[in-house]
């Protein structure tokens, strides 16, 4: 008896182009689902608006930063002069450009900071979790150190010893900022480094490098990419609370949180306009980076989809 060996079934061979094919369509989902999500919309709005007032700060700005009105009233409120429509600050300064360059700041800190701390987190935390044993006991014995100092007084201590400025806040931030990340990573890695497709692609003779970076890292995007959303409105709020102490921001660089500062005094019920525009400012940048942030999480994880 003849077996007809055309009729046998065979198994299933997923080519790289439909791996492909089923990657852009899970990212496509993604993005419809983030696309349906009205406050991550409003959200993404605000954040695109306040990129681009940044960006063109010098262009849309009224005056220049550190130009001095001496022949005006200082701390004018608004709309007392009509060519000053925000007022002027204690060193008669127009408030408005101060706000747009203020902007360009406090978005410049927001986003190098996580940045510089996922490019320090995500290689620990990914070295931790797939290597593991004595690797993993060494760098989470050093997170655990980390963790032990509190974040706001190492800042202090650091900017005392180094100085105010834009790259010493964003060197300070940095510092305490990568341990989050670290975990976050650790914690992907250990859960993807046993699944089955990594056990295969070890098997078929995969290199270390290329498991972490073809197979586990991309699969653990999706957390990260959250976390890093969620770090950007923390680190601006954070070099706003030290502009508040004053050892953050120096002059004459604008800053949200140092504009906040300063207008903080006995003159608050009078001249309210200096600590009431940039603390909206930074409210509606952390919103929008909040709602943002929701929604990446929402469409990353369609379980979790309303």
């Amino acid at each position: 008896m003849t077996t007809n060996t055309s009729s046998r079934v065979k198994p299933a061979v997923l080519d790289k182009n439909a791996e492909v094919l089923i990657h852009r369509s899970l990212w496509m989902d993604a993005v419809r689902r983030f696309s349906r999500n009205r406050l991550a919309m409003f959200g993404l709005v605000v954040i695109t608006s306040l990129v681009l007032l940044a960006i063109f700060a010098d262009i849309l700005a009224p005056y220049p930063l550190d130009k001095v009105f001496l022949t005006k009233r200082a701390s004018t409120l608004p709309f007392v002069y009509p060519e000053h429509p925000l007022g002027l600050d204690q060193s008669t300064r127009d408030y408005l450009s101060r706000l747009i360059h203020g902007a360009r700041t406090s978005l410049f800190v927001g986003l190098a900071v996580p940045f510089i701390s996922f490019l320090v987190g995500v290689p620990l935390g990914a070295l931790s979790g797939y290597v593991g044993g004595k690797v993993d006991f060494a760098i989470q014995r050093v997170v655990d150190v980390a963790t032990a100092i509190p974040p706001l007084l190492f800042a202090l201590f650091l900017l005392s010893a180094l100085g105010s400025g834009v790259s010493n806040v964003i060197f300070v931030l940095a510092v305490t900022g990568w341990i989050e990340p670290t975990r976050l990573t650790r914690a992907q890695f250990l859960a993807y480094r046993e699944k089955e497709f990594v056990l295969s692609a070890r098997a078929l003779g995969s290199g270390d490098l290329r498991i972490i970076l073809q197979h586990i890292l991309p699969n653990a995007m999706s957390p990260l990419l959250v976390s890093f959303t969620f770090a950007i409105p923390l680190a601006i709020f954070a070099e706003a609370g030290l502009s508040f102490l004053g050892i953050g921001i120096t002059e004459p660089t604008a800053s949200w949180g140092k504009m906040v500062g300063s207008g903080i005094g006995n003159s608050i019920r009078v001249y309210y306009h200096i600590a009431l525009f940039p603390t909206i400012l930074v409210a509606l940048t952390m919103l929008g980076f909040s709602f943002v942030g929701d929604g990446l999480q929402e469409a990353l994880d369609p379980h979790r989809s309303r």
